[in-house]
C-alpha cells in the first residue's frame, strides 16, 4: 500500500506527490498573492468535494487549516502565478488525477 504525502514548493510553484521519499509526480500550481500568501507548515487533507463550482474548478481538497485547500481552477492561465487568496490551484485534470490517488488524512507540507 502506498505511503503518499504531498509537498508544495512555493519557490518553484510545484506540488509533488511522494510515495515515502520517492517523488511519484510533480504538478505546476498557482499560489497566493503577496498579500494573501499560501501558508507554510504541515497539514492534512480533511475533506474532498467533487465539482465545488466557481473558481474552485473540478475538485476541492480541504486542508486542516480552515478555509485553505488544494483545488482546480476555472482560469487555467493562473497556473504558475501568484494569484489565489492562499489556496493551491491546479489544472482541473491534475487535481482530479491527484485526488483519485490520495485519501483523506494525507499529509501536506507547504514550504517556501
Amino acid at each position: 500500500m502506498p505511503d503518499y504525502r504531498i509537498i508544495v514548493d512555493l519557490s518553484d510553484r510545484h506540488l509533488y506527490l511522494l510515495d515515502g521519499d520517492t517523488v511519484v509526480k510533480g504538478y505546476p500550481i498557482g499560489i497566493g498573492t503577496m498579500l494573501t500568501g499560501t501558508p507554510t507548515g504541515d497539514y492534512v487533507i480533511v475533506n474532498k468535494q467533487d465539482n465545488p463550482g466557481g473558481p474552485f474548478g473540478a475538485f476541492w481538497m480541504g486542508l486542516s487549516k480552515p478555509h485553505y485547500g488544494i483545488h482546480g481552477t476555472n482560469d487555467p492561465s493562473s497556473i504558475g502565478h501568484q494569484v489565489s487568496h492562499g489556496c493551491i490551484r491546479m489544472y482541473n485534470e491534475d487535481v482530479l488525477e491527484l485526488s483519485s490517488q490520495v485519501p483523506i488524512g494525507t499529509r501536506v507540507t507547504i514550504r517556501d
